[in-house]
């Protein structure tokens, strides 16, 4: 790991006593609180389509190392979110042995982890993957990004959300969401947030909430696509120097690694593909008044060469449906071998809501990482000095 990277690491499983996450290498001197934190863990856990899990945790993040009187100390920053479920679960996910374990879990559900968890590790009770490989891992992530977001925001970057499908039903956006600076202001953001499918467009909402309940009806699931915006991310971060540091690669990877994304665009990627390179490249332009460099169109999701352009990121992801169905699929028994079904766990109808939420914290932490990189500076005055310098001279 280089010095200056960001870096994020989590543990704990879905029904253990709680999620564990570390953030290591922000800056010393950064205002930071538990609100800023706990308002994108409330978030992740509204939506419609969401299941029972939501109404028993309240999610709320506990700092124990890092941060003191309400700043940042410079050296790692710990913090836990409790799981309340936990005390449904004694006997099935106690840490020290117990007299009696419970059956184990042998029905494998496809879609999921299952299958190739049990034996790439060896095991034989399916419930030591799916507690590690479950969703709810992601309201780590969710607490990391809420750090980095805290972080950006010092250097006035907003990430934001919303859903542009559920199933076939596909929701329109305002065009001016991807070439404005100062996006994060518009008027659609207020109505997203106030929205339970996450969507500024109130046709799409009643469509999308009648296609969910019918899948739950069904037993059934359905997935989507959501959309995450950056603004105000400055041109320079990244590089085309090595494949690994693109940061178009970097958002990719971070968008496919949250469970249940089967794939990912930056910016107008599978339009362009069908457009000539008149119609798919976005015009340079320099307007002093209006900031300096700019573009009349969006369509590279403001990253060329796997470097920012100083336009508004723009990252999707597309999940696929939930993997427990109520009426599960047919399967085969680890045990046995037989035939059965697959096993039927606590789920979700669709997460497409929450999943833009994780998708803005992913975002966050590969962009602050980023920012990291290329600004530095032990203190947050330091890398403050050093941005400010850095965009004086680009202008």
């Amino acid at each position: 790991m280089s010095l200056g990277r960001l870096r994020v690491v989590t543990a704990g499983e879905s029904h253990g006593p709680q999620l564990t996450i570390v953030v290591e290498n922000l800056p010393a001197g950064m205002p930071l609180l538990a609100e800023d934190v706990d308002v994108d863990l409330a978030r992740r856990q509204r939506g419609y389509g969401r299941g029972g899990r939501q109404q028993i945790e309240h999610d709320c993040v506990e700092f124990v190392a890092g941060v003191r009187h309400g700043r940042t100390m410079g050296g790692p920053i710990a913090m836990v979110v409790k799981n309340r479920d936990w005390a449904n679960w004694q006997g099935k996910m106690d840490i020290a042995p117990v007299p009696e374990p419970p059956p184990p879990v042998t029905r494998l559900r496809p879609g999921h982890a299952d299958l190739a968890g049990v034996v790439k590790y060896g095991l034989d009770d399916v419930r030591n993957v799916l507690e590690r490989a479950s969703a709810r891992e992601t309201a780590s992530r969710v607490a990391a990004g809420g750090l980095a977001k805290a972080f950006l925001r010092q250097f006035g970057i907003e990430v934001r959300s919303h859903v542009r499908s559920i199933g076939a039903a596909r929701a329109p956006a305002p065009e001016e969401l991807s070439l404005a600076r100062d996006g994060a202001s518009h008027a659609w953001w207020a109505a997203v947030e106030e929205s339970p499918i996450r969507t500024g467009d109130k046709a799409f909402e009643d469509t999308a909430i009648e296609m969910i309940k019918s899948a739950r009806t069904a037993g059934d699931t359905l997935g989507g696509i959501f959309e995450v915006i950056a603004y105000g991310v400055p041109i320079g971060l990244g590089t085309y120097g090595q494949w690994d540091e693109r940061l178009d690669g970097r958002l990719a990877a971070a968008i496919m690694s949250i469970q249940s994304l089967k794939g990912v665009e930056i910016g107008d990627a599978f339009a362009n593909a069908g457009r000539f390179g008149s119609q798919a490249h976005d015009v340079i332009d320099y307007e002093p008044a209006a900031g300096g460099w700019t573009r009349p169109t969006n369509h590279a999701g403001g990253l060329e060469g796997g470097v920012s352009n100083g336009m508004p990121l723009i990252v999707r992801g597309a999940a696929k449906p939930i993997s427990t169905l109520i009426n599960p699929l047919p399967s085969i028994n680890y045990a046995t071998r037989e035939r059965d079904v697959g096993h039927v766990e606590r789920s979700d109808v669709c997460v497409l809501p929450a999943a833009g939420v994780v998708g803005e914290a992913m975002v966050a932490i590969v962009v602050a990482d980023a920012m990291r990189l290329k600004f530095g500076g032990d203190s947050l005055d330091e890398a403050l000095r050093n941005f400010r310098s850095f965009l004086e001279r680009s202008a």
